[in-house]
Order: structure tokens, then C-alpha cells, then sequence
């Protein structure tokens, strides 16, 4: 028995008449053991939000990295390597290597970079609700905080 959005799905002996009847209704088939984009992106999402959220209240340091201090991207990088992601050292470029995002496609997991001219100078992880995760600046911690401002982009690590 496959599992499809909590819908049990039966398949026969061979499969194959199941099969075809879900995929003749826009289903989507659904192997076991195996696991899709969509799932995998889910998990690494949750593990990079759990990561930055056991940092709350780490002290900020320009140019940290982990596992004690952070700046801005130092956070996003070591909370994406917890995950198994690899990610640049700075905002800027990982602005570069993400896949951009429109504000209405984001999802709990994707970066958002704040803009100034045509550089980047700050980035958090998206938390939902319009919240990040981010490591602010000198003199304060690691916390969860509205994004306050409409000059962001937002990308998606592959």
C-alpha cells in the first residue's frame, strides 16, 4: 500500500491497473523507498529552520561562522551545511548561486537577501509568517525577526 497525501492507495498483484487508473486521474504514482524533490526539499527546509532556530541567541561576530558566533551569512551557511548544502561565505554570493524566487512562490527554508542598489548587504532564512532567522548585526544575537523592509529578493538553494 502506497501513501499519497495521507490517502492510501491500493495498488493490485501487478500494479499495473491501479497505475494507470491514478495516472488517468492526474495522480501521481508514488514508488516505495523512494523519495521525491518535492519531500527532500521539505526535509532539508525543516532541518536548516530547526538548525537556525538552536542558535537563537548566539552572539553576533562579523565574519563567524559557527558554532558559537555568527554574522549574517556565516548563519546561513552553517545551518544549509547541518542540512548536507553547501553554500558560499557571503551574502552576495549567495545570492549568486540560489534559484530566485518570486515573494509569492517563497517557502519556509529559502533565503531572503535585503537589497541595497545593486548589491546585496544582508540575508536571513525565511521562517514564514514574515519572519526570518538571521544574525542582525554587531552588539545583538541570533533571533527571529518580521523582515522590516520591501527591498528583498528571495532564492532558493538547490
Amino acid at each position: 500500500m502506497l501513501v499519497r497525501n495521507r490517502v492510501p492507495v491500493l495498488l493490485s498483484r501487478t500494479g499495473a491497473v491501479s497505475v494507470l487508473t491514478l495516472a488517468a486521474v492526474g495522480g501521481t504514482v508514488l514508488v516505495p523507498g523512494a523519495s521525491g524533490d518535492a519531500s527532500a526539499a521539505v526535509r532539508i527546509s525543516a532541518k536548516v529552520l530547526k538548525v537556525a532556530a538552536s542558535k537563537k541567541g548566539a552572539p553576533y561576530r562579523w565574519g563567524a561562522k559557527g558554532p558559537h558566533r555568527f554574522d549574517c551569512s556565516g548563519l546561513t551557511l552553517y545551518s544549509f551545511k547541518k542540512a548536507g548544502k553547501s553554500l558560499p561565505r557571503t551574502a552576495q554570493a549567495q545570492y549568486n548561486r540560489t534559484r530566485h524566487v518570486s515573494a509569492g512562490k517563497r517557502t519556509k527554508g529559502d533565503l531572503v537577501f535585503f537589497r541595497s542598489g545593486g548589491s546585496v548587504y544582508h540575508v536571513g532564512i525565511y521562517a514564514g509568517r514574515n519572519k526570518i532567522w538571521h544574525a542582525p548585526k554587531t552588539g545583538d544575537v541570533v533571533k527571529l525577526e518580521k523582515i522590516w523592509s520591501k527591498r528583498v529578493s528571495y532564492g532558493r538553494v538547490r
